[in-house]
């Protein structure tokens, strides 16, 4: 008798013992991995970008510590670190990697032509050879296209209305984290000649170009300014509207928050959308799905914001109807 207690005594320690190791085993093969390589650096913009695609795995039933892992990397729109940090990701051997602006996608694909990757927001994917096609992407690449080339001459059509003084307008933008800057004139070439005005494009490599460039601008009446979307002109977004204020220079910018900092208006897709609408093919291809088999989607949420306080200083009156189609204004 004693001798069964003591080998049921001896079982049940034995059980005990070895089921953390079983139970963690069972853990390790739920857990997935992660990668996220952004464009732009570690500040409140960007973080608002990841916590969107945070958002977008939890309603998906993928929880950050219990069953993915996902692992950082902030490039600041460096080439340097885009790079160096594209190789740091792959050494990781992630199921999937989530990558945020062309340079990015670009050094991503050149790193790696087996681990999936899913962009958050590319331009003109097909282009700039990250897919064969929108419906058939081919390869290990898919994603969201963060601009609609459509919406690019919507940026000139509302600059000249809010602003008629407008007879020529400067597309400013990092030749280095921009390199399809190109893309942008193409579709203002494309404009109808009602629009009258003239844009050229306006490169900047570093914060002492753009202050020239502006300043320039600033001299002569009739200047406009398009901040285009790119990395650079994110991270450096406060001394863009603080030049344009100073030069009182009427301009339009992508980002919606601008317009809050005091921007006279913005145009573009909501941001954050785009990287809560890619945790679903985040999602997808962890479930076992092929980017070649996902289609590249657009986006679908468009924002326009308007700041009357930055109009007024500009002596501008904004018309009605560009108000009353506008997501947000700012008395």
């Amino acid at each position: 008798m004693l001798g069964m207690q003591r080998r049921a005594f001896m079982t049940l320690i034995g059980s005990a013992a070895a089921w953390p190791l079983a139970a963690w085993a069972q853990q390790g093969d739920r857990m997935r991995r992660v990668g996220v390589l952004m464009g732009v650096a570690d500040d409140a913009e960007g973080q608002a970008r990841v916590k969107g695609l945070q958002q977008g795995l939890q309603e998906l039933g993928w929880i950050e510590g219990r069953n993915v892992r996902i692992d950082y990397r902030w490039t600041g729109g460096d080439a340097t670190r885009i790079r160096a940090y594209a190789a740091e990701l792959v050494k990781l051997s992630p199921d999937v990697i989530v990558a945020h602006t062309p340079p990015v996608i670009a050094a991503m694909r050149q790193a790696s032509s087996s681990i999936p990757i899913v962009f958050a927001a590319a331009l003109d994917p097909v282009d700039q050879g990250f897919v064969s096609s929108l419906a058939h992407p081919g390869g290990n690449i898919t994603g969201f296209t963060f601009v609609d080339f459509q919406m690019v001459g919507k940026w000139l059509e509302m600059l000249k209305e809010a602003a008629p003084g407008v007879a020529r307008a400067a597309l400013m933008f990092n030749p280095d984290t921009s390199p399809y800057y190109y893309l942008y004139l193409r579709s203002f070439e494309a404009m109808p000649r009602s629009v009258a005005v003239d844009v050229t494009a306006a490169p900047a490599r570093d914060t002492t170009e753009v202050e020239k460039t502006i300043a320039k601008l600033g001299r002569e009446p009739g200047g406009g300014l398009i901040v285009a979307p790119d990395a650079f002109t994110i991270v450096h977004q406060h001394l863009f509207i603080k030049l344009a204020q100073q030069h009182r220079m009427p301009a339009i910018y992508f980002l919606r928050t601008s317009v809050a900092q005091g921007a006279l208006m913005s145009y573009g897709p909501d941001p954050y959308d785009n990287f809560r609408r890619s945790a679903s093919y985040v999602d997808r291809i962890l479930k076992g799905a092929k980017p070649a088999d996902l289609p590249v989607q657009q986006p679908t949420k468009f924002e326009l914001a308007i700041n009357l306080k930055t109009a007024k200083a500009l002596g501008l009156q904004i018309p009605d109807k560009l108000l009353a189609l506008a997501d947000e204004v700012i008395e």
